[in-house]
Formats: C-alpha cells, structure tokens, sequence
C-alpha cells in the first residue's frame, strides 16, 4: 500500500461500481475477500430509517464462526472524507449522526490477509432492507462473482416489500445505462 491509497471492504451496496463511484470515482475493484467471524445483518440506526434506502441497511456484527463476503476496493486517500460522508452520516438537515463508526478488519483473500477500513453501524436496531436496496447489494455481489452461495443466501434475504420511489435509484440507474 502507498501512502496514497487506502483498501475499503464493501459488504452492502458499495459491492456495486457504480454505486461506489457516484461519489468515489477512484474506487477499482482490488479483490474479492471473505471476513471471518461476523455476520451480515439489516437494520436502522438507533431505529430510525434510512430516509435514502427506504428501509433496513446492511452492517456487520460479530458472530464466530460467520462470514461475510465482499469486494476490496483500492481508493485514493483524497476519497476518503467522501466515503466517511456516505457511509457516517445521515443527509437529514445535513445533521451528523455518526450511524456508522469505520473500523479496521482483516479480510482473506487466496491465502492472504488484508488490513482494510469498513464501516459497523452503531445502535443498530433491525429491520428488512427495502427490495431496491437489496437489489443494488445483489447486482454487486452478480458483479463481482461472489460465490454462488452466498450470491444465493443474499438473495433469499427478506425485505419490507417498500414499493415507493427512491431518488437514488434514479442516480444509479442512470450511472448503469451505457454511455
């Protein structure tokens, strides 16, 4: 590592490219890797829902004997303050909740361990992802050939059926047509 990037490890819906470089546009796909020892879980900080994603987002908790899949993500250091923007604070009246507090894990990788910075939501109440979201962290995982079972249990993950519109979509769905 250079002291001019730094390693990222998405679970949720930073999994997709596009996703990620609404805002990080320096972000490449540096591995696939696997997080020991924790589990993916939904939910809202502190209970109150994500006003972006409509429903529960995706966070890590400890768990022995779990694993999380997710994609390594090499991004320019100047990316960071961008990518704690995103992932710590809530857009409401542009007030810091501080909803994610990053930390550092060591991910595995062919045989490997990487030191890499991800983010665990903090008072995480659970809740049911909305379809959109879980559908942008399933693109991601497609995207990234994740394993196919975990691909699989992913997808087999209930949401809350929310059926509204969701003002990122748009965005990504826009970043997604080709140009």
């Amino acid at each position: 590592m250079d002291k001019h990037t730094f390693l990222y490890f998405a679970y949720g819906s930073n999994l997709l490219k596009e996703r990620l470089q609404l805002k990080n546009p320096s972000a490449t796909v540096h591995c696939v890797a696997r997080l020991k020892d924790y589990k993916l879980v939904f939910g809202n900080h502190q209970g109150l829902p994500s006003d972006r994603w409509h429903g529960g987002v995706a966070t890590i908790e400890h768990s022995p004997g779990g694993e999380v899949w997710g994609v390594v993500w090499r991004m320019n250091v100047a990316d960071l303050e961008s990518l704690d923007r995103q992932e710590c604070f809530s857009k409401q009246e542009h007030v810091k909740l501080g909803s994610y507090s990053p930390v550092e894990v060591f991910v595995s990788t062919r045989g490997q361990e990487l030191s890499c910075r991800t983010y665990m939501m903090n008072g995480c109440v659970y809740a049911p992802p909305s379809p959109q979201y879980l559908k942008v962290i399933v693109m991601g995982a497609e995207q990234n050939g994740l394993p196919m079972e975990y691909q699989e249990k992913l997808k087999a993950i209930e949401t809350n059926k929310y059926e509204g519109p969701l003002p990122l979509m748009k965005e990504l769905d826009r970043a997604l047509k080709p140009k």
